[in-house]
């Protein structure tokens, strides 16, 4: 071949002059950004979104479960025209994906949940703010101005202060929150090994360890030390304490008479977050929530605990086909979401899959992530053969079957 002729097949790649922009770019999957989000971030901060509980068994079981499932496609279908559209909670949603609650996620990247709120409203998916969030429920309303009713959730800790509680309610609820989510598995701090190991607080301190990382990671450490002071910003002014130490701040005594407290408090969507079995799903139907989060706080928690993924057809049989079922714990490709509704949940909720983007590229990095995610769901909902998620729902357990053992 001639070289005239090899210039016609070499086509230069255009470089972005924006270092996230290329940072983005490179990545193609959920494990590429988490990828750079470890070359970014001090060991510290990416263990304490990374990590879970003791021998992390749950955490990779929860991933498992829903790679134990392989599809059954239909074949000549017609999947030209394709809609991923669904109700949530009576609000449409142009993809079944919704973003989790994660505390203190300013310490990941400056853009923190303002940043993550605004991605997901730029993709028309509901954002939730935690109630350990590094920003304020009155902060994050002013920051995302007008928007659209039932777009912003806000989840609740129920604290040992059930006035402190209380007053969370009527923040949310006073801010146009439309959905508030009651967390039921933090009765004590999950036994969170790396996080023991690397001596991390709240708000972050330089001990001799940072110290090495401010050397190593001095970009992250900048933006970290020169933007505002990190704290907990519903507790704001609270004392320095080790992430373990914060569940001292929650009731271990909390019990079904709280989730009714709660409901006869709270007008709008209520939510039970949780790894809840079918007896607890009838349970909370009866006292009048609205819908529940199969969880096991992303394995984070209690170490062995069941993957939320095996509880979704259990649950979906015990509370019926029109009480809304969600789940998180293990989504890391769309095709996971597939599995999810296939199995009877009416959407997925996103914790480390979008922490990871926030990490490798602020508010980009979520756009990139759920970019990334609602990209693999459509193509694979084509490849499967449905047409709409209303079609995925109701021919669910015909499309997909167990792996072999």
């Amino acid at each position: 071949m001639r070289v005239r002729d090899m210039r016609k097949l070499v086509q230069l790649r255009p470089v972005s002059l924006n270092p996230t922009e290329r940072r983005l770019s490179s990545c193609f999957d959920i494990a590429d950004l988490r990828r750079v989000a470890k070359r970014r971030i001090p060991r510290p901060v990416f263990d304490y979104v990374d990590g879970a509980a003791d021998e992390e068994i749950a955490v990779r079981a929860n991933e498992a479960a829903f790679r134990a499932w392989r599809f059954l496609p239909r074949a000549l279908a017609g999947v030209g025209t394709l809609d991923t559209t669904t109700p949530v909670l009576g609000s449409p949603l142009p993809v079944p994906l919704l973003l989790g609650p994660a505390g203190y996620t300013r310490m990941m990247h400056p853009d923190g949940e303002i940043g993550a709120a605004r991605a997901a409203l730029r993709h028309g998916l509901p954002y939730t703010l935690s109630t350990m969030a590094a920003t304020g429920i009155e902060e994050l309303r002013a920051a995302v101005g007008g928007a659209a009713p039932g777009s912003l959730w806000f989840q609740l800790y129920v604290t040992r202060d059930r006035a402190q509680a209380h007053d969370l309610v009527r923040r949310a609820a006073d801010n146009g929150y439309g959905t508030l989510m009651v967390t039921v598995d933090t009765v004590v701090a999950g036994n969170r090994v790396r996080d023991l190991r690397n001596g991390l607080t709240i708000p972050p301190s330089l001990t001799l360890g940072t110290v090495v990382q401010v050397g190593a990671k001095p970009g992250y450490w900048w933006r970290l030390l020169s933007g505002p002071a990190l704290d907990y910003a519903n507790f704001a002014g609270g004392p320095r304490t080790t992430v373990r130490k914060t569940a001292d701040f929650f009731d271990p005594d909390v019990t079904w008479s709280d989730i009714e407290d709660v409901r006869s408090r709270w007008a709008g969507k209520l939510l039970i977050k949780g790894p809840l079995g079918p007896a607890d799903a009838r349970r909370a139907v009866e006292l009048g929530v609205d819908g529940l989060l199969l969880s096991n706080h992303g394995g984070r928690q209690l170490d062995r605990a069941v993957a939320p993924a095996d509880l979704i057809a259990p649950v979906r049989e015990a509370v019926g086909p029109s009480f809304t079922l969600l789940v998180d714990s293990g989504i890391r490709h769309g095709a996971d979401v597939i599995v999810a509704l296939a199995l009877g949940a009416d959407a997925a909720v996103l914790g480390r899959a979008y922490l990871y983007g926030l990490m490798a590229g602020g508010s980009a990095g979520v756009d990139r992530a759920l970019d990334l995610l609602t990209g693999q769901f459509r193509s694979t909902m084509q490849l499967l053969g449905v047409t709409s998620v209303a079609d995925l729902r109701k021919r669910g357990r015909e499309l997909i079957t167990r792996a072999a053992p």
